[in-house]
């Protein structure tokens, strides 16, 4: 029963480890300078397509929808950076 304990906590810590690794990867090395630039550029092109009349003219803006249109960019391109990281990462392992 204990190293069912051990086991467990040991799962535990390697998610937390996997969280961490993701997270300082998604913060780091201009991963997020490059998603706040896709996300200034796709979401702007989305809301212009989107609520355009909204925008421009008499129809109310959806402001969360605005938001989203930034917010879903910017995650998305930082998954791809941090996913392709770690998949360049695993097939070229360090040397020690």
């Amino acid at each position: 029963m204990g190293e069912t304990g051990d086991g467990c906590a040991s799962m535990g810590a390697k998610k937390e480890s996997l969280v961490d690794s993701w997270l300082r990867q998604a913060t780091s090395n201009g991963v997020p300078r490059r998603s706040l630039l896709v996300a200034l550029v796709v979401g702007s092109v989305l809301n212009m397509i989107n609520q355009w009349d909204g925008l421009f003219g008499d129809a109310t803006l959806d402001l969360l929808q605005l938001c989203l249109n930034y917010v879903v960019p910017y995650l998305v391109a930082t998954y791809g950076a941090v996913s392709m990281r770690r998949s360049t990462a695993r097939s070229h392992p360090a040397e020690d």
